[in-house]
């Protein structure tokens, strides 16, 4: 089996078995390690790379997950592609638990947070990022979630709180009169850290609740998230082989046409990518 791989998956809970038939490997990176060693196996003939987000036995916060570590370890057993499937609430009373979100914006309200891999000393290195997601992963995951049979909404913008606590109901209106769709924890700096490294990065949020009681119904709790995310985590994981079977094939970077991959392009790093 190989150790390296052209797509990568970040996966939280109930995931952390979705490849059966894997390799495990140990990934050194400047910002340490990842938040568990990668098992790389392969989905409908394409080599995935699996990273356990919350490391296994969800021992990490979203605060205290090594973001950096992990993007870096996938780019560098040679993942170009990442899909983020993750737990959201949804901030409209009509995407309710068990929908699909395929975002394509978001707002960063985190903090505390490593934000680039670009710290050391030498140029400074801006990268774009007017619009977050992949457009060819975007729409792979709007696809393979319509056939698995979900409810899908194709767009919308999720906000990334810091966590680990849920919002306040304040913080939930002042979300849904901004007019963003769901709210996460953990899509960033993931995203952010992608297109520093001209990664393809697309987020699938399943909705396991409304946030803070959306038209002042019941407040989330953890075990509810837990428990709807459960229940539908066997058809998220026919979501994820679905997309990766149909992800575009990238034999290397000087061939990417995606725009992502060209998120670097005239850019002089201060340090070298693996």
């Amino acid at each position: 089996m190989s150790t390296t791989a052209e797509i990568g998956v970040i996966g939280g809970s109930g995931l952390y078995d979705f490849l059966s038939d894997y390799e495990t490997v140990s990934v050194d990176t400047p910002f340490g390690r990842p938040s568990d060693p990668l098992v790389i196996g392969e989905v409908d003939g394409r080599s995935v790379a699996f990273v356990a987000r919350h490391g296994r036995g969800h021992r990490f916060a979203p605060h205290q997950v090594n973001y950096r570590a992990n993007l870096w370890a996938l780019r560098a057993v040679g993942a170009r592609q990442v899909l983020s499937p993750c737990a959201v609430g949804s901030l409209r009373a009509e995407n309710g638990p068990g929908t699909i979100v395929v975002p394509d914006q978001l707002v960063d309200r985190t903090w505390g947070r490593e934000h680039t891999v670009y710290e050391a000393e030498g140029p400074v290195v801006h990268v774009g990022f007017a619009d977050p997601y992949c457009p060819n992963g975007r729409a792979m995951a709007v696809d393979a979630a319509r056939l698995a049979g979900f409810d899908v909404v194709t767009d919308g913008t999720l906000v990334v709180i810091n966590g680990p606590r849920f919002s306040s109901r304040a913080e939930s209106l002042m979300h849904q009169q901004a007019g963003w769709d769901v709210v996460g924890m953990t899509t960033m700096p993931e995203a952010g850290l992608a297109r520093e490294l001209a990664l393809c990065f697309t987020t699938i949020a399943m909705v396991t609740d409304l946030d803070a009681g959306v038209d002042g119904g019941v407040a989330v709790s953890h075990d509810e998230v837990l428990r709807v995310f459960a229940a539908n985590v066997d058809r998220l994981k026919g979501v994820l082989r679905h997309a990766i079977g149909q992800l575009p094939a990238h034999e290397g970077d000087a061939e990417a046409t995606c725009p992502c991959r060209r998120s670097l392009d005239g850019l002089v790093l201060p340090l070298t990518l693996p």
